[in-house]
């Protein structure tokens, strides 16, 4: 049993995406940790603040380290970040002089929020695949049905008639604008973190900047200052996560409606009612419209996580931790659902003929 819908032994059969969730686990947490403390040996090396030995030792280890995750969980509770545990095993892994180079001059949040920056750049990529495969979906019921004839309703009320055209290009527009937006942060956005202690880089002197260049370069990460307490990054994405569940909320409350008139769309695959089995229930339609208000609902959560005191909070950073996967995850899942949806569609618009 869980708390969360996103990973639920049923409902997230409805609600979840493993492929996303799957950058979200202990598992592709823990390896682009490593990721980052094996580059930032490599990047020291080549600026003679670290040892090549060392360096290359840091790396060997760090590409097979799997760590005691039950020992990580209880450091947390003590110390609020899983870090310090985990840089105290990977030393103790290390051995030798080596152990000491590991993690000089970071501090638990460059590695936590380079992780986050590792991992979102492909949950963009693959968000970015699905826009495209939407799109392209739309596009063919638009060549197939896009003639038909549609009742405009404005208000919930009969207006004018359209076309089929129309309607599915209130629902197609935006997603090029989304995947744009993605494929830029996903290609030059998200930054590397690297400011030390607080910010700083105090320990590393003038080699400071290349060093962190060297990091970003080694990571594929943009070579930003650090933005510890700036939190613009996660609040763009948050903005763009909830502006595509928002999106796909619309269609699906759009399918809903038409199914409730029934005249004017055929709809395969529907979920089925214990109690009346005749019933064709539009589930993927109305789960779109619930992730688009609860990813609305949580937006509000990381604009609030964007007050950090001073150099570093831990209050606002918990926050984003505990609503921005799932934000990730239900957008997903609506686009997920939406080609679902989609393929579910066997006629959109009154038949040809007809008369209204």
């Amino acid at each position: 049993m869980t708390a969360s819908v996103f990973d639920h032994p049923f409902l997230s059969g409805l609600l979840g995406d493993e492929e996303i969730a799957a950058f979200f686990s202990v598992d592709a947490d823990i390896r682009a940790m490593l990721s980052f403390e094996a580059a930032l040996a490599r990047a020291q090396a080549e600026h003679g603040l670290v040892p090549a030995e060392a360096a290359a030792r840091i790396a060997e280890i760090c590409g097979t380290f799997l760590p005691d995750v039950l020992a990580l969980r209880r450091a947390t509770a003590t110390d609020g970040v899983v870090i310090p545990e985990l840089v105290r095993q990977l030393r103790k892994a290390i051995g030798g002089d080596a152990a000491e180079r590991l993690h000089f001059g970071a501090t638990s949040q460059d590695v936590i929020d380079t992780s986050l920056m590792l991992r979102l750049t492909s949950v963009c990529r693959l968000l970015c695949g699905r826009l495209d495969k939407l799109r392209g979906a739309f596009a063919e019921i638009d060549r197939q049905w896009g003639t038909n004839p549609l009742m405009a309703r404005t208000r919930m009320q009969a207006a004018i008639a359209i076309r089929v055209s129309d309607r599915v290009n209130a629902w197609n527009a935006p997603l090029a604008s989304y995947e744009d937006r993605l494929e830029r942060m996903a290609v030059v956005s998200f930054p590397l973190q690297f400011g030390g202690a607080a910010g700083t880089l105090e320990k590393l002197g003038d080699k400071a900047g290349v060093v962190r260049a060297s990091l970003a370069e080694h990571l594929g990460l943009a070579d930003h200052p650090q933005w510890q307490s700036q939190r613009t990054t996660i609040a763009d994405l948050a903005h763009i996560l909830s502006l595509i569940s928002g999106s796909l909320g619309k269609f699906g409350q759009d399918i809903a409606l038409l199914a409730q008139a029934g005249d004017e769309i055929e709809l395969s695959g529907g979920g089925g009612s214990s109690a009346m089995p005749h019933k064709q229930n539009p589930v993927a339609a109305e789960a779109l419209v619930a992730l688009a208000r609860f990813n609305a609902v949580q937006l509000s959560g990381i604009h609030q996580s964007m007050v950090h005191e001073q150099e570093r909070s831990g209050a606002a950073w918990t926050l984003e931790w505990m609503i921005l996967p799932q934000m990730a995850i239900a957008c997903g899942a609506s686009l997920r659902l939406a080609s679902v949806l989609v393929d579910q569609i066997k006629r959109l618009g009154a038949a040809k003929g007809s008369s209204r």
